[in-house]
């Protein structure tokens, strides 16, 4: 079982930076994809960025176009995406989740199995 907690949503201004934070609970974290999605009423979830067990091999979603970076730090169970260049169309739910014991990355939902809470990010114009 593993328990996802983001944090480090919240109301920013365009061309405005973020840093979201995933926290995970569990052991053998390295060992488990990580990736980030949002969503927003009415709209399919959108695939953002994803980090594999090693953090040695990432990707982005087509829209990200060099403004996201997507990290980790093993030995704190944490996941992070850096966000700058913000825009309006931006804003949205985001969600770390987890593929359990894969290290590589995924960009499709299903293929993660734990999903945290989500933290709203705010993009005002």
């Amino acid at each position: 079982q593993v328990q996802l907690v983001e944090s480090g949503g919240g109301l920013v201004q365009t061309g405005g930076s973020l840093g979201l934070s995933c926290v995970a609970s569990g052991r053998s974290f390295s060992s488990n994809a990580m990736g980030w999605f949002r969503q927003t009423p009415g709209k399919e979830s959108e695939f953002v960025a994803a980090i594999s067990g090693s953090g040695l091999t990432t990707t982005y979603g087509n829209f990200v176009k060099g403004r996201f970076t997507v990290s980790r730090d093993n030995a704190k169970n944490t996941v992070f995406l850096q966000m700058n260049s913000l825009k309006p169309e931006d804003t949205a739910v985001y969600y770390c989740a987890a593929r359990f014991g894969i290290n590589e990355v995924g960009v499709d939902r299903s293929e993660y199995d734990y999903w945290g809470q989500g933290t709203q990010v705010t993009v005002s114009s």
